[in-house]
């Protein structure tokens, strides 16, 4: 497995504060890495690490075999980025903007804005100036200045904050599209959970500055288990029901009301029928499936009680 982005005990300090520790990331060549964490997790500030942006307090950045020292840049053309809000001069046109960058940074293929325009679906509005530009339009722009110089490397923060569903949609398909047709590696941040089950090969989940799992999506597609969900008035009698009268011992307790069940032997009718029977409420029962919502959110509560 070749690594294009590795990261060994990365720690960062704010005013005595450790806003990143002890961090550890590994990106595949070629795979889109989701990262997802809550807003305020330390997403951005390891992004800004690897972008040399900000510096660590301790630890080792490899990016593409080259350790990333404190004067470190060449390495960063070969990566393309937007960090936070991609920013433009409002009164040029599409077509002008990613001109001046690429003059800005020395990159000189003619062909390059044309072709970065059309991979992003904007080469019909190159002409046309950005003050008139949706939030969405923004975006992809902001997509093309960072895929313009062709980069092995692609590094989104947030990309589809405040965006509505169309907008969405393109961000998601632009970015496969990058990964399969271009080969491009990406490392894109969201706290949108479905939108990065939608496209990631990795998933790595951030909380409170600690990476608490790095993990493929295949794995948590193959934990996709089915279980049934119940809402009860009395959780103590409840569990005394199913392990006493109905023998099931393969339950999670998710709060003080509910409870999940993945005995698959016994049926729903079942179940709810000796509930019924022992004078246990029965407020809500539905069958149900574990995916990254699940797994995201049982990580970042600190793991479900099994019994």
């Amino acid at each position: 497995m070749e690594y294009v982005i590795k990261i060994n005990k990365l720690s960062k300090m704010f005013k005595g504060t450790e806003t990143v520790s002890n961090v550890n990331m590994k990106i595949n060549r070629g795979e889109i890495y989701g990262f997802l964490g809550p807003n305020g997790a330390g997403k951005t500030t390891i992004m800004k690490m690897i972008l040399n942006l900000v510096k660590p307090s301790s630890g080792e950045i490899i990016v593409l075999n080259q350790t990333v020292l404190p004067t470190s840049y060449q390495y960063l053309e070969k990566i393309g980025s937007i960090i936070e809000y991609p920013v433009f001069y409002d009164r040029l046109t599409a077509k002008e903007n990613l001109d001046f960058h690429c003059e800005y940074i020395g990159y000189h293929d003619k062909r390059a804005v044309g072709e970065a325009l059309e991979i992003v679906g904007l080469k019909e509005v190159a002409n046309k100036k950005i003050h008139e530009f949706s939030l969405g339009m923004k975006q992809r722009l902001g997509i093309a200045r960072a895929i313009v110089t062709k980069p092995e490397i692609l590094i989104l923060d947030e990309p589809i904050n405040g965006l509505d569903p169309i907008g969405i949609k393109d961000i998601r398909e632009l970015l496969l599209l990058l990964k399969e047709e271009y080969g491009i590696t990406i490392l894109i941040s969201s706290h949108i959970v479905s939108e990065i089950e939608s496209i990631a090969d990795t998933i790595g989940i951030i909380n409170q500055g600690k990476l608490l799992k790095e993990v493929k999506m295949e794995e948590i597609r193959k934990e996709n288990i089915e279980y049934l969900e119940i809402e009860v008035d009395n959780l103590k009698k409840t569990i005394q029901v199913l392990e006493d009268t109905l023998g099931i011992k393969k339950y999670e307790i998710v709060d003080q009301n509910t409870i999940r069940i993945f005995e698959q032997a016994i049926s729903q009718y079942q179940i709810n029928k000796e509930l019924i029977l022992n004078d246990v409420i029965v407020k809500r029962i539905e069958r149900k499936q574990h995916n990254l919502e699940e797994y995201f959110l049982n990580l970042i509560n600190g793991g479900g009680q099994h019994v």
